[in-house]
């Protein structure tokens, strides 16, 4: 019960703290407003010692024990302006992050920037519970500071709250405030461990050859990949050595054999995310053998082709079936 409400009020305060509603535009500027400053475990105990050299010095009326304690609470005050200039103003800009498939990290980049002339020092980045990342800023410079975080499921993963502090120069005062850059992550449906092997069908076709010797002309043999078509394989060469590995025939020309990944072809007796983790294998799979694969999804068609595109619009409609927008 206690936990409960001590995490009630902490999201309340966040909620206030933020003074708009997340995702925030860029730039966010930690202004006066948004950094907040509290006495660390060590600022109470260097308060506690300031007390009972204060009280010490009454009662001995100690001349030096009070210029001792007035000295040491000068230093203390002037920490906690030093750690509260340590962290306002610094801007903060959403930067990038790459797709990532579920069940790994997703990699968010911030951009950290620094107005003024003063050098920032050891500020602290984290997102909820994940291990902090300490930067520095130079004076009117920038800085890239990347943060990860689990990649559950697939589909578009906003940034979640980040939090940035600083106990600098001297760890009595925690300086912090919060930001809810507008980044999101693109996840892609993990691929399947297991998964039936690539859908030859009759629609599979060979494309033309672009310097017209056809696509029929052999030109060597690779190893053998599990996407690669059984009629493929050097049969003859496998023969002629014992124990030796598959190997592939190589063709010459444009275009490689066609095919189509289609959520039809897929076993009747599995749900969806499944389905979507298998397509996502066979197209790993089409694209390592260097195939022209078309994705026809329901709603979704996307013609044969292949490369890096090709490969990133194919998962990209499996990250976002049924989730609105492609």
């Amino acid at each position: 019960m206690f936990q409960e409400l001590r995490h009630w009020l902490h999201e309340a305060f966040v909620r206030w703290a933020l003074r708009v509603r997340p995702p925030e535009p860029a730039p966010i500027v930690l202004t006066q407003r948004r950094v907040y400053v509290l006495p660390t475990r060590a600022g109470l105990a260097y308060a506690t010692a300031l007390g009972v050299i204060l009280l010490g010095a009454m009662n001995y009326n100690l001349s030096l024990g009070h210029a001792l304690m007035f000295l040491l609470a000068g230093l203390g005050i002037v920490t906690i302006l030093h750690t509260f200039r340590n962290l306002v103003l610094v801007t903060i800009r959403p930067g990038h992050c790459e797709p990532v498939f579920a069940g790994s990290r997703a990699q968010f980049d911030v951009v950290l920037e620094n107005p003024r002339l003063d050098a920032r020092t050891c500020l602290r980045l984290f997102i909820e519970d994940e291990r902090p990342i300490e930067v520095d800023i130079g004076p009117h410079a920038g800085t890239v500071a990347t943060l990860d975080v689990p990649a559950t499921k697939r589909g578009w993963l906003p940034m979640p709250r980040l939090t940035i502090e600083t106990t600098w120069p001297l760890d009595l005062v925690r300086a912090w405030s919060y930001a809810v850059p507008d980044l999101n992550c693109l996840i892609y449906p993990a691929p399947a461990a297991v998964a039936p092997p690539l859908p030859w069908s009759g629609e599979s076709a060979r494309g033309s050859s672009r310097d017209g010797r056809g696509a029929d002309d052999f030109s060597g043999l690779r190893d053998h990949q599990a996407a690669d078509p059984p009629r493929h394989v050097a049969w003859k060469a496998v023969a002629r050595q014992q124990d030796g590995p598959l190997l592939t025939k190589l063709f010459e020309g444009a275009a490689a054999q066609q095919i189509w990944l289609d959520w039809e072809a897929l076993p009747d007796a599995i749900d969806t995310e499944q389905a979507l983790s298998i397509l996502a294998r066979w197209i790993l799979d089409a694209d390592a053998a260097g195939l022209a694969w078309g994705l026809r999804l329901p709603g979704v068609r996307l013609a044969p082709d292949n490369g890096p595109a090709q490969r990133a619009g194919g998962l990209r409609a499996l990250a976002l079936h049924n989730h609105g927008a492609q």
